[in-house]
């Protein structure tokens, strides 16, 4: 699986490179191949028309192979582990004190510093006052 990976690569790669290569020698408004390279008028190599439709085809057929392989790459790479997969989430335990928690930008409701006191238990005595002197 990992050749089959490495091919689809390597094919996506030369369709880029290539395909960079047929846009930039496309020709512009008032500009032809011929001129791009310091050439006259005439376009000896493709005809007076044969440019155009080369270069176009060529755009087709290399933006087709551009898509099909960057599809099957998404298909086809190897079902390796992110950085993503390891980091490990705390799992989440309800608190039956609290409902939720304050929202953003709020204050949470002030608390009293000091423990609420004890009440004794029935038939118990209250322990005794420190005695001032």
């Amino acid at each position: 699986m990992a050749f089959v990976y490495y091919a689809i690569i390597a094919v996506h790669v030369l369709a880029c490179l290539f395909l960079i290569g047929v846009v930039l020698l496309q020709q512009g408004k008032s500009q032809d191949l011929a001129s791009a390279f310091g050439g006259g008028g005439t376009q000896t190599a493709f005809g007076p028309r044969g440019s155009a439709n080369v270069l176009s085809r060529a755009t087709t057929i290399l933006a087709g192979v551009f898509m099909v392989t960057s599809l099957s790459l998404s298909m086809v790479r190897p079902r390796s582990s992110t950085i993503l997969d390891t980091v490990k989430t705390p799992a989440a335990s309800p608190s039956p004190a609290r409902s939720a928690a304050p929202a953003p930008g709020t204050t949470p409701p002030a608390q009293s510093a000091a423990p609420a006191p004890a009440t004794p238990a029935p038939g118990a005595k209250a322990p005794a006052s420190p005695s001032r002197r």
